[in-house]
């Protein structure tokens, strides 16, 4: 493909997301209908975002990294965040019980734990939503440049605008109408190119290359391919506990369809890496050249593709799918931090006071600020891998003070808060200095016990949700 050929591809896509992101922002009158899209998404649409979503840069390009590395359980270790979304849809239904008027999760942080306990959320899942949304600016830029032939930083910097602009239009309508569409686009193309690579590919010769040459990738007994299982799914839970993208999911979606969105959404979204990290192991059998392992999946597809007879629509097809799952992400994320920055930063912890006039201008500058946060961060275009999961400790430190504020009625906030603090920090610490596949499980594991523990050291009772 060549360069004008990338260009064009992105550019009429890219014009298709603001169009509609306009179109579907007028029907935000005011702020709920901003964030929250009226809070009246039905089953297909609520199903549809939240697997979009899901399916980032990090499905399609971080778990063939995975698989690169660890084989067949690295490839399954990656479908295991699955999971966040499949024990998401009972919290859901709990949220939306407990807090019948929220907006964010913060709020939720605020009404547990306090203006402490909130404080260090705001901090953790900051961080870790700029670190997300730099993992997949950083994916957009790897996939233009082997695709499309658009220098990395041309190509990241294109793909933040566009998401950026059709979010600003619309806040969640614009994201949700979209993510139905690319859905749908991701559906069809994975079952597109999956089914293309296994009719192309002798599974008998390609494994017995993988059994003389790279025996490790078959092995049943590969220890840190099978610590990397658990971690990602702690890592997954943690994720989706904890991230406003979700919860304002949860609060947007009608009585009675928040929980069936979200078992239907990680029932669909779990072959889809396994998909994506199979590719990765056709890399040696196929002697395809791999010199980035961020781009290990696009260039296999292509280059089985290509074999197939698609020639230039190989890259085409490859480029339009990666683009949708990644668009699905970036704008919901673009979306779910400025929420967090204008309702609980700027009118919570700052006590600004917005009227629905001057909230749209207050969000646009969140939307902005945000994106350009993460595109400065992108321009190093540092491992995807190292970025994302790093992060582990943070997230997962997260899950049981979630857990118990959904379903205790008492408890210790201090030793929560303390719980929140240490998992955060020994998670990323053993990230960097131990193994890189345990910060997710550290991070949980230290949090579990001081959360457990605030059941039982001097608890108090937590303060009543409004009223329905």
């Amino acid at each position: 493909m060549t360069a004008a050929t990338g260009w064009s591809i992105v550019i009429v896509l890219g014009a298709i997301w603001i169009g509609l992101g306009y179109l579907w922002g007028r029907k935000a009158r005011d702020s709920e209908g901003f964030m929250l899209a009226g809070r009246n998404v039905g089953l297909s649409l609520g199903a549809a975002t939240a697997m979009a979503t899901w399916v980032t840069s990090n499905t399609t390009m971080v778990a063939p990294i995975l698989a690169l590395e660890k084989g067949v359980w690295g490839m399954l270790a990656y479908a295991s965040v699955s999971f966040g979304l499949l024990l998401f849809a009972p919290l859901a239904a709990r949220i939306q019980r407990l807090l019948p008027h929220g907006f964010t999760s913060g709020d939720f942080f605020r009404l547990r734990y306090g203006r402490a306990g909130w404080a260090v959320f705001l901090l953790i899942t900051l961080v870790y939503s700029v670190t997300w949304l730099v993992t997949m600016a950083s994916a957009g830029g790897k996939l233009l440049e082997v695709l499309g032939n658009i220098e990395f930083a041309r190509g990241m910097t294109l793909i933040m605008v566009v998401c950026v602009l059709y979010t600003l239009f619309g806040g969640l309508y614009a994201v949700i109408g979209t993510d139905f569409i690319q859905s749908l686009v991701i559906l069809l193309g994975i079952v597109a190119i999956g089914g293309t690579v296994a009719m192309n590919v002798d599974f008998t010769a390609a494994y017995g290359h993988l059994e003389t040459h790279q025996p490790s990738l078959l092995a049943v007994m590969f220890p840190a391919a099978l610590l990397a299982i658990f971690n990602n799914m702690l890592f997954g839970f943690g994720e989706v506990f904890h991230n406003n993208v979700w919860w304002s999911r949860a609060y947007a979606m009608r009585r009675g369809v928040a929980s069936k969105a979200f078992l239907l959404s990680g029932l669909l979204w779990f072959p889809i890496p396994i998909a994506s990290g199979f590719l990765a192991l056709m890399a040696g059998p196929l002697a395809v050249n791999v010199t980035d392992t961020g781009q290990v999946g696009p260039q296999v597809a292509e280059h089985v593709l290509k074999g197939a007879g698609f020639g230039v629509m190989a890259g085409v097809l490859i480029l339009v799918v990666l683009f949708c799952s990644m668009a699905s992400s970036i704008d919901s994320l673009l979306a779910a931090t400025s929420d967090l920055l204008v309702k609980d930063i700027y009118t919570g912890l700052l006590g600004g006071e917005l009227s629905d006039r001057s909230f749209r201008k207050v969000a646009a500058v969140a939307i902005v600020a945000v994106g350009f946060v993460a595109w400065a961060f992108s321009l190093s275009n540092l491992p995807l891998d190292e970025i994302l999961f790093s992060s582990g400790g943070l997230v997962a430190s997260l899950i049981w003070p979630i857990i118990a504020g959904l379903y205790w009625k008492r408890c210790n906030r201090v030793l929560v808060i303390a719980g929140m603090i240490a998992g955060s920090v020994s998670g990323f610490l053993s990230y960097w200095f131990v193994e890189t596949y345990i910060g997710a499980l550290v991070g949980a594991f230290v949090s579990m016990v001081l959360t457990v523990a605030a059941r039982h050291v001097r608890p108090s009772d937590f303060p009543r949700a409004p009223a329905s």
